[in-house]
């Protein structure tokens, strides 16, 4: 069994590594030599990096929505006050930027608690509306707190991320990514641990697990502010990525792209959301040619999944990695057994037809 263990270990950190290391090296080869034939430029390696940020955002609202079996649609403020923080604490506080970024995400949590301390003895559509309310309240606020955040026109935020010609695309997507993979896996193991049980409890019948001594609202607000500081992590990555932060971040749509990612993968399916945002983000990227036409494209996706898969792509099932390593040399060899059957019937063909022709001679 330890065996075992350590060999799923070493399996999920080679693939952790060669999902942050290859892209990161095609990056780089293109920058330098833009002319290479192998390579991302930097045009996809920023979507590929934008679609990093919105996949942190589907793993915070699935922490929410899918795991806690919460409703909310206000995780876009937690973003953006991840966001803004980020740019504060550097700018003016003069603290280094990765210390920020996780100072961002603590912030964030302390408002997640704040808000949640009152709120999440409400439920459903009573939870809803206080989310979404918050996060009205934090776009009107950064807009008038101009001297703080630049007002409705935004705010401005130069690092290295966006100084570096040669290196920005590649800084962006190491620490985006490498960033996507540690939550992946802090989460995992969270949800494996005692308190990842009971909040799963929690989610699926709440009387249930108050009646075997889960304190139910406790383990609500674990989730809760796990979610707040997962979106911290994503707004205080956005920043310095793009370069520019606008109120607009905290906005209504802002919280229901994210929702799309995770209605889409499969409520409770983080590999889901996950994947389901790198899919529109480059989808998008694609139907550009469409112009504003190409938005509409959402709406009839969404109508096709409640219709066809109610329960999204992966449902509440994760993707795992192991079973697609362990299951991969059976498939190939498979394949090739069906292709080498395939070479034989052919060649027996042939030779029958061959005999055929020298009999009719």
């Amino acid at each position: 069994m330890k065996n075992k263990h350590t060999r799923n270990t070493l399996i999920l950190t080679v693939i952790s590594l060669l999902v942050v290391i290859v892209p990161s090296l095609l990056i780089q080869i293109k920058a330098i030599n833009f002319s290479s034939p192998i390579g991302i430029d930097g045009y996809w390696a920023q979507i590929i990096t934008l679609a990093g940020v919105n996949a942190i955002m589907a793993i915070s609202v699935n922490m929410v929505c899918g795991i806690t079996g919460q409703l909310s649609l206000g995780q876009a403020g937690f973003q953006a006050l991840g966001a803004y923080a980020v740019i504060f604490l550097t700018s003016t506080c003069h603290i280094p930027l990765f210390v920020s970024i996780i100072l961002s995400g603590l912030i964030a949590a302390f408002f997640g608690f704040l808000i949640g301390f009152p709120t999440l003895k409400l439920e459903g559509d009573y939870l809803a509306i206080v989310t979404l309310a918050f996060g009205e309240i934090i776009r009107v606020v950064l807009v008038n707190l101009k001297q703080f955040t630049g007002g409705p026109m935004g705010q401005q935020f130069t690092t290295v991320f966006t100084s570096s010609l040669q290196y920005g695309a590649l800084i962006s997507y190491v620490s985006i990514i490498g960033s996507l993979v540690l939550i992946i896996v802090f989460l995992q193991n969270f949800l494996r641990s005692t308190y990842g049980r009971a909040i799963l409890a929690v989610r699926e019948d709440e009387v249930a697990a108050n009646s075997t001594g889960i304190g139910v609202f406790k383990y609500k607000m674990t989730g809760f502010v796990i979610a707040s500081f997962i979106a911290g992590i994503a707004g205080a990555l956005y920043a310095p990525f793009i370069g520019f932060v606008k109120p607009e971040l905290a906005s209504f749509n802002n919280s229901i792209n994210a929702l799309i990612y995770v209605v889409l993968g499969g409520m409770g399916s983080i590999t889901g959301g996950i994947l389901a945002a790198f899919v529109l983000t480059i989808l998008q990227e694609f139907l550009r040619f469409l112009k504003n036409y190409r938005l509409l494209i959402y709406p009839v996706i969404l109508i096709f999944v409640m219709l066809f898969r109610p329960q999204g792509l992966l449902g509440t099932k994760e993707l795992s990695f192991i079973g697609i390593w362990e299951k991969a040399p059976a498939f190939f060899k498979k394949l090739f057994s069906r292709k080498n059957k395939t070479q034989a019937k052919e060649a027996a063909a042939e030779n029958e037809s061959g005999e055929e022709i020298k009999e009719e001679k």
